[in-house]
């Protein structure tokens, strides 16, 4: 996958994320969970978008871990929406499977990534 296509996808999963909000209860601890994975999951996209524009690879680096860690934290709030019984889990199956994957893509970029920056420090 190049960089152009992983935009687009963190893009289209920042959009998914987007409708899951709308359609969500619109009190308590739905919209306080929702509201945190509103702000992680559409930050994957932002900051793989800024890591592509590093000016050097040590901050290309630095923004691939947040998407990493974004990504992460998206899978976390998924997670409580299910297991706190304000979404069911075959309603999300498929948005956790690319978070997932997308988790995994940033991982994987992440550890290359500091992998390259160790062999051009040496």
């Amino acid at each position: 996958m190049n960089k152009r296509e992983l935009q687009e996808r963190t893009r289209e999963f920042a959009l998914r994320i987007v409708r899951l909000y709308a359609a969500l209860p619109q009190q308590g601890a739905a919209q306080v969970l929702g509201k945190q994975l509103l702000r992680c999951g559409t930050s994957v996209g932002a900051n793989y978008r800024a890591a592509c524009l590093g000016k050097s690879a040590a901050d290309f680096a630095n923004k691939i871990k947040i998407c990493e860690e974004e990504a992460d934290e998206t899978l976390y709030w998924l997670g409580l929406l299910i297991d706190g019984g304000i979404m069911q889990e075959h309603l999300l199956a498929p948005l956790l499977d690319e978070a997932r994957q997308i988790s995994a893509i940033m991982c994987a970029a992440a550890k290359t990534a500091q992998a390259n920056r160790n062999l051009n420090s040496t």
